[in-house]
């Protein structure tokens, strides 16, 4: 392969590796991109490419991802997936019409939710609007209590006539969720069965096969999510394994799960609720691999796509998880990575409100019709538009897509708000730029001054493809002194997918004090949800050796209404010291979040369990030794507004060998993405090719 078709392709790959006959390939679906990572385990090598999503149907831009790289299926032994398919039915409330079934009494458990305001002083809030209509939510006579003995037996006559009333209604999917059924399934299997006597189409999502915790508001909200989505997303899946087949391949194929892993597609599609954070997933995972194969465990993680921009964190070398999650304030019962998303991505639209104030997103240009610079039709402002007026981006190449970007649109877009507000386009451009630098700061202290961590003791590890185009500035705000900008960063969550185990999540409700007493109890019900991840994992054609448990408790002290996961680990038997050992993890973890801890009685509240089946994760491939001495060359200058305008060298980063040094100002092109380093800034060729850059103003920097 000759330097331009390693250009071309995206690829970092060391000398002299012979040919591979198995792959692994990634593809992350996105609002604007869909992106494409193929590593070759035999030449050690990695291959970035994207092309634009079609939103009609995705499965097609995923194909289109094949061909674009000349991709052979048939040699192709691994393939993971992320999608936002699920996530973007949500944001448009484009799911199917969805009926619950509940426990006589509990009809308005769903819309009351817990009555609270999360956004106490912003009086323009509205709530969103329920999924779920009330004439679309059914009542049958049944009742268990909490340890799920039967109070009441199901009502088998109104069962079958709830089940025709859905039959008649026209809804597409229903969420049955009984009262306490989490301790005891069988009321929820017997409607199971009346529904699907009377349409055996219907799709039906059980509460206690997604999650067998109580809180009853929390617990519907789950299954609705779920219902709502599994139609489109098994519809989805479908076409796309039936694509696979005609391209003829013949390998695994897995979707990845919001909290982490990768799940079989036989059973994403039965859980489509453990896909809405699918694509953002996909980046924190790679990040927690980056940061365990490059000796950095303190990782900031800045995802700037074309819709969006996720902020989370890599403590340790681990993502940070959150049982208990919430999307758009509906809450979930599954594991989600902690990440903060804003509408501030590439695409995202540029406006000014009726103060005459200058906006960026939460809207975007999407795919379809995109930025005005694509020269696709559209003709609204967007951050790549401001990009290119400041000189960021340049017109004078091609981008990955076979996109080039057109100056005088972006100018011809841009020009009513400047015009509205007093401003020259650059000055307006520029502007822009600012507010999303300023909306990326909050977004990453969400993740860690309100975490109770202190952002100047991370590195920032950036990708996406327009996340380096800001990355330094949002770093120099927030005393971070180090920026990482890893391989293939316009792809660069495709590659993390590749990094996902297979992983199971088991959860059960039990509420008891973290006594010595209760030991042997706990230590019964953890043993069953292995039990489950066992056989989980065997059928997903796991050896036992490939299988490894991660236990959890949920705890609290006695009287609060939340709780926090804390580590049990393997291996030993639950005695009085492991148990007080476990006591004094809480406290520390309850000090380093509040801020304090207390003397009261802890108790357990949710025992949990994660199953995973450990695959062959891709090692990120080093770069050949130096074959020059001189530093790398500018390839021209380019003029750059940011207040003043300076001249800002020229580097193509595919040009670029191990330790090499470049000093800002400079931009650094490459085919998925753009870096910008400022006045001041350096940066530093790592040993994988990552970019290292010294942010000059920070606190402790240059």
């Amino acid at each position: 392969m000759d330097e331009a078709d390693r250009r071309a392709g995206g690829e970092f790959a060391p000398q002299g590796r012979p040919a591979a006959a198995r792959l692994r390939v990634a593809v992350d679906v996105g609002g604007t991109f869909t992106d494409i990572v193929i590593h070759d385990p035999q030449r050690q090598s990695l291959r970035f490419d994207k092309v634009s999503t079609t939103p009609l149907d995705p499965a097609e831009g995923v194909a289109r991802c094949f061909q674009a790289t000349g991709l052979e299926l048939s040699k192709t032994e691994h393939f993971a997936h992320g999608t936002t398919l699920g996530l973007n039915a949500l944001l448009t409330r484009s799911g199917v019409p969805t009926a619950i079934v509940t426990t006589l009494g509990f009809r308005d458990v769903y819309l009351l939710g817990r009555t609270d305001r999360t956004v106490a002083y912003d009086f323009k809030y509205r709530k969103p609007p329920s999924l779920v209509p009330r004439q679309r939510i059914y009542e049958v006579q049944e009742r268990l209590n909490f340890r799920g003995e039967t109070l009441i037996p199901l009502d088998g006559p109104a069962a079958d006539q709830v089940a025709e009333q859905i039959a008649q209604s026209g809804v597409r999917s229903v969420a049955v969720c009984f009262l306490h059924s989490y301790a005891n399934p069988s009321h929820e299997l017997a409607m199971e069965q009346a529904l699907l006597g009377r349409s055996p189409s219907l799709s039906v999502t059980l509460s206690h096969r997604l999650t067998r915790e109580y809180r009853e508001y929390e617990r519907t909200s789950t299954t609705v999510l779920d219902a709502y989505t599994k139609p489109l997303v098994a519809d989805y899946l479908g076409r796309l394994q039936r694509r696979l087949r005609e391209l003829r391949f013949q390998g695994r194929f897995f979707m990845i799960r919001s909290g982490g892993g990768a799940m079989s597609v036989e059973r994403a599609a039965q859980r489509p609720v453990d896909l809405i954070l699918s694509g953002p997933a996909g980046g924190v995972l790679g990040a927690a691999a980056f940061a365990r194969q490059t000796g950095n465990p303190n990782l900031i993680t800045m995802d700037m796509g074309g819709t969006s921009l996720d902020a989370s964190l890599i403590v340790g070398g681990e993502p940070t998880v959150h049982h208990e999650a919430a999307f758009q304030g509906l809450p979930i019962l599954s594991s989600t990575f902690q990440i903060e998303t804003i509408g501030a991505g590439g695409g995202s639209v540029i406006w000014t409100d009726r103060a005459q104030h200058l906006q960026v997103g939460p809207g975007s240009a999407g795919a379809d019709p995109g930025p005005a610079c694509y020269g696709r039709g559209g003709t609204e402002p967007t951050l790549t538009d401001c990009a290119l007026i400041c000189g960021y981006l340049g017109s004078d190449g091609e981008l990955a897509g076979g996109l080039t970007l057109d100056r005088d649109l972006a100018r011809e877009a841009l020009g009513p708000s400047g015009k509205a507000l007093g401003l020259s386009i650059e000055e307006t451009a520029f502007g822009a730029l600012r507010i999303a630098i300023t909306k990326t700061v909050g977004a990453v202290r969400a993740v860690t001054v309100e975490q109770g961590h202190q952002p100047s003791d991370f590195a920032l590890l950036t990708f996406g493809g327009a996340g380096g185009l800001i990355a330094a500035k949002v770093a120099r705000e927030l005393d971070i002194t180090t920026v990482i900008v890893p391989p293939g960063p316009g792809s660069f969550s495709a590659l993390g997918m590749l990094s996902a185990d297979v992983q199971q999540d088991f959860a059960r409700t039990l509420v008891v004090r973290l006594e010595p007493e209760a030991a042997a109890g706990i230590a019964a019900a953890m043993a069953e949800l292995e039990e489950e991840g066992d056989r989980a994992l065997e059928e997903d054609g796991f050896a036992p050796a490939r299988r490894q448990f991660r236990r959890f408790l949920q705890l609290r002290y006695q009287g609060q209404e939340h709780s926090l996961a804390v580590p049990l680990p393997l291996p030993g038997p639950l005695d009085a010291s492991r148990m007080s050992g476990l006591a004094a993890d809480f406290h520390e973890a309850h000090r380093k979040r509040f801020g304090h801890a207390l003397s009261d009685p802890v108790e357990v509240v949710t025992l949990r369990c994660s199953a995973v089946g450990r695959v062959d994760l891709p090692e990120l491939p080093r770069l050949a030794p130096r074959s020059r001495e001189t530093p790398p060359e500018a390839t021209g200058v380019r003029p750059v507004y940011a207040g003043e305008t300076l001249p800002y060298s020229l580097y193509q980063r595919e040009e670029f060998q191990l330790q090499d040094q470049v000093r800002g100002p400079a931009i650094i092109g490459e085919l998925t993405a753009t870096t910008v380093l400022d006045p001041g800034d350096w940066a530093t060729v790592g040993p994988h090719g990552e970019l290292v850059i010294r942010v000059a103003g920070a606190a402790g920097g240059l």
